[in-house]
């Protein structure tokens, strides 16, 4: 139940009681009431899929009460959190599905050489933390074309992330580059499209390289995400959500049916997180959490 329809539920319910004590039944009140609360108490997850969230769209949210809420909800962890906050996830014994905090940023990265020595430093400093910690996955960053042609982009990439791939295969922590669109959110952007990320797992050559499959940057840039999901599955490691357009709710105010690509996802034996990345409409903390839990629940086929 989203935020925008739940205070307008809430006040049918509380006109239906104030009526109905004043014609003498307010026992029937009572049940309308307390049938709306169970069925949000007995809603069980189905365990198809592993639900993630986005620490950065809930910015506004201090992580203790962050971690509280998602769990209320059923989410089993949060994603871009990196180590200073690992242990207020531990605490509440969620797990950090997609790590963060080696990158320079979103725009200087791999595919440029200059940044290679800074990023070498940091994700093998990083990358022992990461397994320590328990946990798998550390996100990376193709990083703006500047110019670049995909081959020199892919040489690029490949040369400097050789040259950590051997610290994360001996800690079993995998590099997850993520795909973004280049139309709206990241222009220039190189890593934009499936097939272009696909290609660099594939000249890369190693298990522990794979990409964040984002599902609201992928409709954005090239459409078609089932067949794709499908065809680049043994590149995917992880799923982003997000509502096109405006990267808002999964609802239906949106151009996705996310059942559906869940179901695909279930179908091809996914084992890893999908986590929620939309940025939600109400701008309070309990109205940000119902419009998360809606969102898990569309996705928890």
């Amino acid at each position: 139940m989203s935020g925008s329809s739940s205070n307008p539920r809430r006040r049918a319910i509380k006109n239906l009681f104030v009526g109905s004590l004043a014609m003498g039944t307010a026992a029937g009140a009572f049940a309308s009431a307390s049938s709306v609360s169970k069925e949000q108490e007995v809603y069980t997850m189905k365990g198809n899929i592993n639900h993630s969230v986005c620490r950065w769209c809930y910015g506004g949210i201090p992580l203790e009460e962050l971690c509280k809420g998602v769990k209320k909800i059923g989410i089993v962890a949060i994603d871009l959190v990196g180590p200073k906050d690992w242990p207020v996830l531990q605490k509440h014994g969620l797990y950090s599905s997609m790590c963060n905090g080696a990158e320079i940023n979103l725009e200087d990265g791999w595919n440029h050489t200059e940044f290679h020595s800074a990023l070498i430093k940091n994700y093998a400093e990083m990358i022992p933390l990461v397994a320590k910690a328990g946990y798998k996955q550390l996100i990376c960053f193709s990083g703006s074309r500047r110019n670049l042609d995909d081959e020199t982009g892919w040489k690029n990439c490949t040369e400097g992330l050789k040259k950590v791939m051997g610290i994360a295969e001996k800690h079993k922590v995998t590099l997850v580059m993520e795909l973004l669109n280049s139309k709206i959110d990241h222009k220039d952007y190189q890593c934009d499209k499936t097939a272009w990320g696909a290609e660099l797992a594939k000249r890369i050559g190693s298990e522990n390289f794979k990409l964040l499959y984002d599902i609201y940057h992928m409709q954005i840039d090239e459409g078609d995400v089932i067949r794709t999901i499908r065809q680049y599955y043994p590149y995917l490691s992880h799923f982003h959500t997000g509502g096109v357009p405006g990267r808002k709710e999964i609802n239906q105010s949106q151009e996705l049916y996310y059942p559906a690509i869940m179901k695909a996802i279930i179908d091809l034996g996914f084992k890893g997180y999908v986590a929620q990345e939309f940025i939600p409409t109400p701008k309070d903390a309990e109205g940000q959490l119902a419009s998360l839990q809606e969102g898990v629940r569309i996705c928890d086929v």
